[in-house]
C-alpha cells in the first residue's frame, strides 16, 4: 500500500513540465488539424461533421482520460500488467477475426460512429509487461530462458499486426528493443540489425551497377560481402580477443581481396566478388573450427552472423520480389532507384512542394494552398507535418521540432529517476514510442525514410492514436508521481 498518497501528494509529486509540454503539443496539433482540414463551405471547426470538430472531442477526451490515469495507483499496474498484456493479445486476435478490410488492412474495429484501433493502444500492454517481467528479483537479462520470454512477449503482438496487414504499427514495437539495450542486452543484436539494414539498402540500390570496366563486378555484391568480411573480422576480435585469429582473418581476408581487386584493375578484369565469397566462406569454416576446438559459443555466433552476411545479399532479391507492390515502389522511390511522381512517389513530392512554398514564416493559418486545394493526400493524419511547414513556414516546424525535442529530453530525464526497473523501463519504452514515431513521420514527409503510415504524436488527426500516445504518457506519469511514496 501507498502510505501518504493522497491527493495533495500526488498533485505535489507530479511532472508538471511533461504536462505542459503535452499540452502545448496537443493544442498545437488541433491547430493543425483544423489548417488541413478546413473546408471553406463549412467554416465551423467546431461542428461534429468536420476532422476538426472530431479531434476536439478526442482531444477532451483524452484530458479527461489523462485524469482518471493520474487517479490509478501504480500498484494496479504492477499487479495486473500480465493480464492487461494478455486482454490486448487476445483484442488483437479478435480484431484479425471481426474488423472488417479498411485500406487493405483489418485492425481496425467500428463501434458505433467511430473506429478504434487496437494495435495503438497494445504499446502500453506491452511496456508493462516487458516492464514487470524484467523488474523481477531473479531477472538475468544474459539468461537464456529470460530472453527467450522477452523476445516472446515483444514479437507475439508484431505478428499479430503483421497478419493484420499493419506493417508500420508493427515497426513500432521493434523501439522495445532499444530498451533491453538499455537494460544490458547486448549490442551484438542491434549491430546485427544494423547490418541488415546496410546490406539491403546498398544490395538493393546498387544490384545492377558496375565498378567500372576494369573491376566488371556489381557494386552491391562487392561492398556487401567485403562489408561482411570486415564486420565478422572486427566482432572476432572484439568479442573473443584472440589476436592470432584476428591477424590471420584480417591478414588473408582482407590482404588477398586487395591483390585480388589491384590485380582485376591493372592486369586481367575479372570478377573479384567470387574470390571474396569464397574467403567469406574458407573464414566461416575457420570460426566454426575455432568454436569447436576451444568450446566456445561465440566462435559459432560469429559465424553464424559472417553466413547470414554472406547469403543476404543472394536471398536480398527474393525478399524484395516479396514484397506487396506498393511496398516495393516505395523503397524504390526513396532510394532513388524509380521516379514516379504521379504514383508512390506522389505523397512525398507534394508534401515537399507544401513545406517548401510555406517559406521562412510560412502563409498564416488556414491559408495554406496546397492543403486547401487538397494536394497532399492523409494530409491531416500520415503528413500533418507539411500543414505545419506550409501555414508556419520555417520557424513554425523549427518551433514544432524544439518542443518534441524538450518533451522527449524531459522524458528521458523522468525515466532515469525512476527507483525502480518497472519505472525505468516503462519510462523508456514510452520514449523509444515517441522518438520512432517523430523521426520516421518527419522523415517520411521529408522523404527521408519509407512511407510506412505511422502518426505524428499529438498532432495527426485521429482518436486511437491520441488515446494511445495519451495512455502511454500519463501511466508513466502516475508511476513517477509515486517515485518518493514508502511502500509497506
Amino acid at each position: 500500500m501507498v502510505q501518504g498518497s493522497d491527493n495533495k501528494s500526488i498533485f505535489m509529486s507530479i511532472d508538471w513540465i511533461t504536462i505542459m509540454l503535452y499540452v502545448v503539443l496537443i493544442t498545437w496539433g488541433w491547430f493543425s488539424v483544423c489548417g488541413a482540414s478546413y473546408d471553406y463551405s463549412q467554416p465551423d471547426v467546431f461542428s461534429f461533421s468536420t476532422n476538426s470538430g472530431k479531434q476536439m472531442v478526442w482531444t477532451l477526451t483524452s484530458f479527461a482520460l489523462a485524469g482518471m490515469l493520474m487517479m490509478i495507483e501504480k500498484k494496479f499496474y504492477d499487479m495486473g500488467a500480465f493480464v492487461i498484456y494478455g486482454g490486448m493479445i487476445a483484442l488483437l486476435l479478435v480484431t484479425l477475426v471481426i474488423a472488417p478490410d479498411t485500406k487493405g488492412s483489418r485492425s481496425w474495429i467500428p463501434i458505433g460512429p467511430v473506429k478504434l484501433q487496437p494495435a495503438e493502444f497494445a504499446k502500453f500492454a506491452v511496456a508493462l509487461a516487458i516492464g514487470k517481467f524484467m523488474d523481477r528479483f531473479n531477472f538475468d537479462m544474459n539468461n537464456k530462458n529470460d530472453f527467450v520470454k522477452l523476445l516472446a512477449m515483444i514479437c507475439v503482438p508484431i505478428l499479430i499486426i503483421i497478419l493484420q496487414k499493419e506493417t508500420g504499427t508493427a515497426l513500432v514495437y521493434l523501439t522495445f528493443f532499444l530498451v533491453l539495450y538499455r537494460e544490458g542486452m547486448t549490442g551484438s543484436l542491434l549491430f546485427t540489425a544494423f547490418a541488415v539494414v546496410v546490406y539491403f539498402i546498398v544490395g538493393i540500390r546498387f544490384a545492377e551497377e558496375q565498378i567500372s570496366l576494369n573491376l566488371p563486378v556489381s557494386i552491391g555484391e562487392f561492398v556487401v560481402l567485403s562489408l561482411a568480411m570486415i564486420f565478422t573480422t572486427l566482432m572476432t576480435w572484439i568479442y573473443t580477443r584472440n589476436v592470432v585469429a584476428f591477424k590471420i582473418m584480417a591478414g588473408v581476408g582482407w590482404g588477398i581481396s586487395l591483390l585480388a581487386v589491384l590485380f582485376s584493375v591493372y592486369v586481367i578484369p575479372f570478377d573479384v566478388c567470387k574470390v571474396i565469397l569464397l574467403l567469406d566462406l574458407l573464414m566461416i569454416a575457420y570460426l566454426m573450427g575455432l568454436g569447436i576446438f576451444y568450446r566456445y559459443y561465440k566462435y559459432v555466433l560469429i559465424a553464424l552472423f559472417a553466413t547470414l552476411s554472406t547469403s543476404f545479399f543472394y536471398i536480398c532479391d527474393t525478399v524484395f520480389d516479396h514484397l506487396a507492390d506498393h511496398q516495393r515502389i516505395r523503397i524504390e522511390v526513396l532510394l532513388g532507384m524509380k521516379e514516379d511522381l504521379k504514383g508512390a512517389g506522389y505523397n512525398v513530392n507534394q508534401a515537399k512542394i507544401a513545406i517548401g512554398s510555406g517559406g521562412l514564416s510560412g502563409k498564416g493559418f488556414l491559408n495554406g494552398t496546397q492543403t486547401k486545394l487538397k494536394y497532399v493526400p492523409e494530409q491531416d493524419t500520415d503528413f500533418i507535418f507539411c500543414t505545419v511547414g506550409e501555414e508556419e513556414g520555417f520557424i513554425g516546424s523549427a518551433g514544432v521540432l524544439i518542443v518534441y525535442l524538450l518533451f522527449i529530453w524531459r522524458l528521458i530525464v523522468v525515466a532515469e529517476r525512476q527507483p525502480d526497473t518497472m519505472g525505468r523501463v516503462y519510462g523508456y519504452s514510452v520514449l523509444s514510442i515517441f522518438l520512432f514515431h517523430l523521426l520516421i513521420n518527419v522523415g517520411m514527409v521529408l522523404g527521408l525514410t519509407p512511407v510506412i503510415g505511422i502518426p505524428l504524436p499529438f498532432f495527426s488527426y485521429g482518436g486511437s492514436s491520441l488515446w494511445g500516445f495519451t495512455i502511454l504518457l500519463f501511466i508513466f506519469l502516475r508511476m513517477d508521481a509515486e517515485r518518493n511514496m514508502k511502500r509497506q
